[in-house]
């Protein structure tokens, strides 16, 4: 185990996958010789050389389609959209080609793509930097949507979606970019698509997160055990497709639910899990499911409005208590 910062997993991540299959290639705008806006890519381009590891025009919708066409013909390319909200200008080729080309041509064609974008939200990066979009993406069939919360999580999830066979959205947060965490070494280390993980074990009520939100959500439960409620932190980590089967079953051990998220509450992420409890958990419901999430409105600039903006620990506090004060018996 190695103790590094998450943009360094990212890192260390591309550079396994590269170092490991001739058939992964790099795109992006300044991927190559500036090492990546952020970091990601640095020292990758000298490495592997530029045909591997390539600059592109400030035109999201043409590297991503080119990087469609990539897959198609062979490759395993790595696509970076700068800002997750740039990702609006890559749609027509995520949702309309990446996403149903296996379908339409019965399995003559894979697209095993993957799509490393930065989420900027917590950074006063403003309305159009910050914005959390992975309820548009997740809603698609033949897409799949990661998001670690820290730099084990970060750097499995990406390793796996390079070797996946389909179009993978890998999100991550700037918010947590020079967070440290405990990486294993193992180059083999991955971490299976689909799988949320209980982070802190509970009998009271169940927090689910991801993304920015995994140490919000720890810090809240921290509080909460402090006013003796033993709260659960369940970090998807996968968004599509989601592990229901986990949900559900640390619903069945605390009967409530809150759920902490950066994105807008309506036809998101956390809805889609609330849903969930109200159906096929509505049997072990013992409270109201609760969405701790910003209000629905664009992310201020100001650094004050923004922080107050996104969910805080005490948010989550307030909510969890409500839901075992209205328990019902």
């Amino acid at each position: 185990m190695s103790s590094v910062k998450y943009w360094q997993a990212v890192n260390s991540a591309l550079h396994e996958e590269l170092e490991r299959d001739e058939s992964v290639h790099l795109f992006g705008e300044d991927v190559g010789a500036p090492g990546g806006p952020f970091a990601a890519t640095r020292g990758l381009r000298d490495r592997f050389g530029e045909w591997r590891v390539r600059d592109t025009p400030i035109s999201e919708a043409t590297f991503t389609g080119m990087a469609v066409g990539a897959a198609m013909a062979g490759l395993r390319p790595v696509a970076e959209i700068m800002y997750f909200d740039f990702i609006t200008l890559a749609m027509d080729q995520l949702v309309n080609q990446a996403a149903k080309m296996s379908y339409m041509s019965d399995g003559a064609f894979a697209v095993p793509l993957t799509i490393r974008t930065l989420c900027g939200g917590h950074r006063g990066s403003g309305p159009q930097h910050s914005q959390g979009l992975e309820g548009w993406l997740a809603s698609v069939p033949g897409l799949k949507v990661v998001w670690g919360g820290t730099p084990a999580d970060a750097k499995g999830l990406l390793k796996a979606a390079i070797r996946d066979d389909d179009p993978v959205i890998v999100i991550e947060s700037l918010s947590l970019w020079t967070r440290r965490g405990e990486v294993p070494d193992d180059p083999d280390h991955v971490v299976p698509i689909g799988a949320g993980l209980i982070r802190r074990p509970g009998d009271d009520v169940t927090l689910v997160c991801w993304g920015d939100t995994v140490p919000c959500a720890l810090e809240a439960a921290d509080a909460l055990a402090a006013r003796g409620v033993d709260a659960e932190v369940l970090d998807l980590r996968t968004l599509s497709p989601l592990d229901e089967a986990l949900i559900l079953r640390s619903l069945g051990r605390t009967g409530r639910l809150v759920v902490v998220q950066d994105a807008q509450g309506p036809c998101s992420v956390g809805s889609e899990v609330v849903r969930l409890a109200a159906t096929d958990g509505f049997a072990s419901l013992r409270a109201p499911a609760r969405q701790v999430c910003p209000p629905f409105a664009p992310v201020p600039f100001a650094p004050d409005l923004e922080h107050a903006y996104y969910p805080r620990a005490d948010d989550v506090v307030l909510a969890a208590s409500d839901t075992m004060e209205r328990t019902r018996v």
